[in-house]
């Protein structure tokens, strides 16, 4: 039971680690990346749908991402969707697919991505000492109806602290990399 419970903790806490790299994927970098295009979402016969599940996305050089709706017809609404967005990104229409130009970053868009990326690390640091917090309160419970001992309690929330600091510098180390490809020119 006790087992089950440590195993419980850290799957989710290995689920706040993917949703930060899935976060940090999608903030724009210098270099074109497909992912950047993951939260823009199109109006697809009155579905809001992603960019990627109604075109091919492709990177034919560093800074140009080309979009290819498999429907021609909606071409307009993604060109929209795209500028609706915060991506700050002005797409160009040639009538079949749209040419999305990346500019380099200035220095103070730098900055404001890096602080994003750091409240996106934090936030993900707190669900993680969340679940610590949650783990402990189950351990502690389970000391209190009899089925763990003193000893035993604190040897298992000294394991849960050892996953949680494990956790937390896998989101450090994450954000360490995002900002070093962020800042560099």
């Amino acid at each position: 039971m006790v087992k089950e419970l440590l195993k419980d903790t850290e799957s989710h806490m290995q689920k706040a680690i993917e949703a930060a790299k899935r976060e940090f994927q999608a903030v724009r970098t210098g270099r074109a990346n497909t992912n950047l295009l993951d939260r823009v979402m199109v109006d697809y016969y009155g579905n809001p749908t992603p960019v990627n599940q109604v075109a091919s996305i492709t990177v034919p050089e560093p800074r140009m991402l080309v979009i290819q709706p498999w429907d021609k017809s909606i071409l307009s609404q993604i060109e929209k969707a795209i500028q609706k967005s915060d991506l700050g990104l002005n797409p160009i229409n040639d009538g079949s697919v749209l040419r999305l130009p990346l500019p380099q970053l200035t220095e103070e868009r730098r900055k404001e991505l890096v602080k994003l990326v750091k409240k996106e690390a934090e936030e993900q640091k707190i669900v993680i000492r969340n679940l610590r917090r949650d783990g402990n309160d189950k351990l502690k419970t389970l000391q209190k109806n009899g089925d763990l001992t003193e000893d035993e309690l604190k040897k298992r929330m000294e394991e849960v602290q050892k996953i949680t600091d494990k956790y937390v510098a896998e989101i450090e180390k994450l954000l360490d990399h995002k900002e070093k490809e962020i800042m560099e020119v």
